[in-house]
């Protein structure tokens, strides 16, 4: 499965880079994210728990990030296995200042899930897949479109 989207982030491109660069920060706005732990620089052992359908499957992936340009483009690989099913994920994406306080992000992910999953949950995968995606922009953005603690306190004055 192939999927690429835009999405504007009301944030500055230095920000919305810092964040993608923690792994933490990232893998706590991926859906049905449990663990991750660092196997060296750049890669990581990252438990997914992923539903399609009346299929469940906790994943165990193997991650990198084998390519980077700071501030404007990141490569991110995975693969990994469930009982019964597999995946392969290859992600890219870009970012581009818009002004000061507005970064557009283009990605592209491709997707290759073989076994149970696969064959059970054909129909529904692309549907979920954009479920989860949306999921995720709908966290990071939460989390980078925060004004910083000063702002906070005039919010809850005029609240």
């Amino acid at each position: 499965m192939y999927f690429s989207d835009t999405q504007t982030i009301a944030a500055p491109i230095g920000k919305v880079w810092a964040f993608l660069l923690d792994v933490n920060k990232v893998a706590a706005c991926a859906p049905g994210f449990q663990s991750l732990e660092e196997l060296g620089e750049e890669h990581w052992k990252a438990v997914v728990s992923v539903g399609v359908g009346p299929v469940k499957a906790k994943f165990t992936l193997d991650v990198t990030r084998p390519e980077m340009q700071e501030p404007e483009h990141m490569v991110v690989k995975g693969r990994g296995k469930a009982p019964g099913s597999a995946v392969e994920l290859s992600g890219e994406m870009n970012l581009t200042a818009l002004d000061d306080e507005q970064t557009r992000m283009d990605w592209e992910a491709t997707v290759v899930v073989s076994g149970t999953i696969a064959s059970v949950g054909a129909r529904l995968m692309q549907g979920t897949a954009q479920k989860l995606t949306g999921q995720f922009f709908d966290c990071l953005k939460t989390r980078l479109q925060v004004p910083d603690a000063p702002d906070a306190e005039v919010d809850s004055v005029n609240g």
